[in-house]
């Protein structure tokens, strides 16, 4: 790449760019402020980061574009092996979580089984994560599943449940050794190493090793009944049942010896499902399934690559084989990997044909199933509409699902200063953003047939005149003659489509177009319930409105009426004092000091305010 082609970089990063090393290794791009936005490996180091800004690299892939224009800075760090890059990358993904790489998204959510490092261990569940040299398994996506096997071991096992620091003389036994849950290691009832035994025995169950348990349990049983320890061989009798009898249970797959993976995707727009049949000795012990963001610009083998190397990097226990739909180009890096990791041979492959080929292909239905599943979820909960608006349907029955209701209604005073509201629910909620009032123009005296014609027509002109979506349902606050005129505002507009309908307070009667009888619904009706809540959320809104208004005209009207006090000294005494109750109260001094106000001007305004008795209830409803 010659230097031309990146110009367009900072003398800073094409500085950095230059002087990268030609080894094996991570690289970390960064945004302006520092943030990882991709962690990638490279056993080239300087070739693989130049390529980033070569012109059409990669395809020009969309999310490639966009992090290749947020790139500000980066960082390298060199590595002896390929293996040892590809476990530094897993564990920066994990801890930068860079909005470019593919993210396991949801391990967070997922419980341990932790075996804690004492010298009688406990077996319990957990979420949290403590660096003390305790042992875990997991995670687990199926917690109910986690907790029958967790119960199940318990029963098999006899682990103690409690918290004490042992060996201690200060406890005692307790309920659990006397039936037979625990052996008393709280009073060496016990060895050290004897339990240890036991524990290592239940971390195998948990990991489905029973076969080796089994036969285990069998040499043991058969040496203490030779010893004549009847008692111990019945409990290693009791064990073998209950082994047994699981193990009849889970569903035969393959051959006994066998240990293995198998994995399948299943993908939707940014979004894929990665799922894990976990098979030991030939059973399917259980699945684990994990979704992953990112994944939109992404081909399966790479999707792959990313889900196992960040899978397996929290997993105790690692079978020989790994079964995949996709070979990931970076598999024998991966091999290597995981095979230091178990200190034995692990392989990922991907069957093309047999029975192996069809445990992958089942793995892939439950990843679809699964993602199913999720979207469905989802859709649900964003398109969750309450009952009572099915009920509103139903009961009047409505043409459409009146999600979104618009309510009407006007308020005045003797005719003085009208005000009309309009409310809008969405869902049964309150859309409170889209919430208007109008101060009614073009009618005289308390009328509120033409007022509702005037709000009408002004509001529906205005969302069509701005493009919007007109309500699903119009709620006028009164009956017969309120609706006419609420349906000859939008004939003449040409809104006569509209469903609109009118609520009677009085007996609570819905009005509907073309309809002369009311519908009367139960008191205890959902859908009357949701109508009456619009109508007072309009009524109050109007009334909030008109008290606001007829306020400003009152201390308006009060002041201007007074010789010598125009707007100006009008704005100064309520910006000064703040009402005119509090004007009232001052003295002729105090309103004297106001710039512009002589002592003789202030005597005279205090004087037209107290000969004014009616003032107080001019502002009162």
């Amino acid at each position: 790449m010659s230097s031309s082609s990146i110009k367009h970089l900072s003398d800073d990063l094409q500085f950095k760019i230059s002087t990268l090393p030609q080894q094996t290794g991570i690289y970390l791009l960064k945004r302006s402020n520092g943030v990882v936005i991709y962690v990638g490996k490279a056993k080239n180091l300087k070739s693989r980061v130049r390529s980033y800004f070569i012109k059409d690299a990669h395809d020009g892939r969309r999310q490639f574009r966009a992090l290749v224009r947020n790139i500000s800075d980066l960082e390298c760090i060199v590595t002896e092996t390929e293996q040892e890059a590809l476990i530094l990358e897993a564990t920066q993904i994990k801890l930068h979580k860079p909005r470019y790489n593919i993210l396991l998204k949801d391990d967070k959510k997922y419980p341990f089984i932790r075996i804690t490092n004492e010298p009688f261990p406990r077996i319990f569940s957990t979420r949290d994560i403590e660096r003390d040299g305790s042992q875990y398994l997991g995670p687990f996506s199926n917690v109910r599943a986690m907790h029958t096997t967790l119960n199940l071991m318990q029963k098999i096992f006899p682990i103690r449940t409690c918290d004490f620091k042992l060996p201690s003389s200060q406890i005692k036994l307790c309920l659990e050794y006397h039936i037979k849950r625990c052996e008393g290691p709280c009073e060496d009832l016990i060895q050290q190493k004897a339990y240890k035994k036991t524990v290592e025995r239940a971390v195998r169950f948990l990991r489905g090793q029973n076969n080796e348990i089994i036969r285990e349990l069998k040499q043991l049983m058969k040496k203490s009944a030779e010893k004549l320890q009847f008692e111990r061989a019945a409990q290693y009798r009791n064990q073998l049942h209950s082994l047994e009898s699981m193990r009849a249970r889970q569903k035969v797959v393959m051959d006994e010896s066998v240990n293995r993976d198998v994995v399948g995707i299943a993908r939707n727009d940014d979004e894929t499902c990665c799922i894990v049949l976990e098979i030991r000795e030939g059973r399917l012990l259980g699945k684990k399934h994990h979704f992953l963001s990112g994944t939109m610009d992404s081909k399966n083998p790479e999707i792959i690559s990313a889900f196992c190397r960040q899978f397996y990097l929290q997993t105790d226990f690692i079978p020989p084989d790994v079964h995949v739909p996709a070979l990931p180009d970076d598999s024998p890096e991966i091999d290597k990997w995981l095979s230091k990791r178990m200190t034995f041979q692990v392989h990922i492959s991907q069957p093309r044909r047999g029975p192996k080929a069809e445990m992958v292909e089942m793995a892939e239905k439950n990843a679809v199933q699964i993602l199913k599943e999720r979207q469905l979820k989802r859709e649900l909960k964003r398109d969750k509409v309450p009952q009572s608006i099915y009920a509103l349907q139903r009961d009047l029955n409505l043409p459409n699902l009146p999600r979104t209701i618009a309510g009407i209604d006007i308020s005045n005073f003797q005719g003085s200063n009208p005000i009309g509201s309009l409310v809008l629910f969405e869902d049964g909620k309150p859309k409170r953003s889209k919430y208007r009032y109008f101060k009614i123009r073009d009618v005289q005296g308390p009328d509120d047939f033409a007022s509702i014609y005037e709000v009408v027509c002004r509001h529906f002109l205005g969302i069509m005149k701005r493009g919007e979506s007109p309500p699903d349902l119009l709620l006028i606050d009164g009956g017969k003659g309120q609706l006419s005129s609420a349906l000859k505002a939008l004939t003449e507009i040409g809104q006569s489509n509209q469903l609109v309908l009118g609520l009677a307070k009085r007996l609570e009667e819905i009005f509907l177009p073309n309809q002369k009888a009311p519908v009367l619904l139960p008191r205890t009706s959902a859908s009357l319930r949701l109508l009456q809540i619009l109508r007072d959320e309009a009524h109050r809104f109007a009334l909030k409105n008109h008290r606001l208004q007829r306020t400003k005209t009152t201390l308006t009207s009060q002041l201007d009426d007074i010789p010598g006090v125009g707007s100006k000294r009008r704005n100064a005494l309520l910006q000064m004092f703040g009402s005119v109750q509090r004007i009232k109260s001052k003295t002729v001094s105090e309103i004297a000091s106001v710039p512009g106000f002589s002592s003789q001007l202030a005597e005279s305004i205090l004087t037209h305010l107290k000969d004014n008795k009616n003032s107080n209830q001019a502002v009162k409803e």
